[in-house]
Formats: C-alpha cells, sequence, structure tokens
C-alpha cells in the first residue's frame, strides 16, 4: 500500500516539521539523532593487566558505586567488561606461561 511512497511521506514530514508541527518534528529530530539508549560512565579505574589488576578495578567500582558515583546497573555493565577483560588477560598469561615452558622443555 505504502510501496514507491516513502520519498513522498519523508517529504511530507519534513514540511510539516519545518511549518511547526511539533509531532513531525520530533519524528525527524528522532531519526536525525535518535535518543541513546545507554549513556556513557566515568569514573576512574586503574590499568588492568593481570588478575590482580582486575580484582583492584572490580573493589574500585564497587566503591564508587557506595559513593553514589556510578548506580548498580551502570556498575552491573562495566563488571560485565571487566569480566570480560579478565577472561583476554587470563588468557594471555596462561599463553605466556605456556610458551616459556614448551621453551623450557625445548620444543
Amino acid at each position: 500500500m505504502l510501496d514507491g511512497e516513502h520519498e513522498a511521506l519523508t517529504r511530507a514530514a519534513i514540511s510539516k516539521a519545518l511549518d511547526g508541527d511539533t509531532t513531525a518534528l520530533r519524528l525527524c529530530l528522532d531519526r536525525l539523532a535518535p535518543p541513546r539508549k545507554d549513556s556513557p560512565v566515568s569514573f576512574e579505574l586503574p590499568p588492568i593487566r593481570s588478575i590482580e589488576d582486575a580484582v583492584e578495578a572490580s573493589s574500585a567500582l564497587l566503591a564508587a558505586v557506595a559513593a553514589g558515583e556510578v548506580t548498580p546497573h551502570e556498575a552491573g555493565r562495566v563488571m560485565a567488561l571487566l569480566s570480560s577483560h579478565k577472561t583476554l588477560v587470563e588468557s594471555g598469561e596462561l599463553e605466556a606461561r605456556l610458551t616459556a615452558l614448551e621453551k623450557a622443555n625445548g620444543k
């Protein structure tokens, strides 16, 4: 039914928005700059290069929640990132240890 009409409908919505129709204006602006689904979280974390660093970062995150600097929901999302990063760090540490063992055994 609306096949081939998308351009005409878009033009009509833009025209109405430019004429002051606030609903059409909101529709157009939502397409140009959609509302963010999340927001940036800003707090200090130490560099994470080891498992100990990951534990320290986790402690810093919990302290930020306790201080009201970060919401529990935000902290959960950041903690998921920390957990993923910790897994990568662990894998890198294991690979380095395995490589060192193989070199020590002449492989």
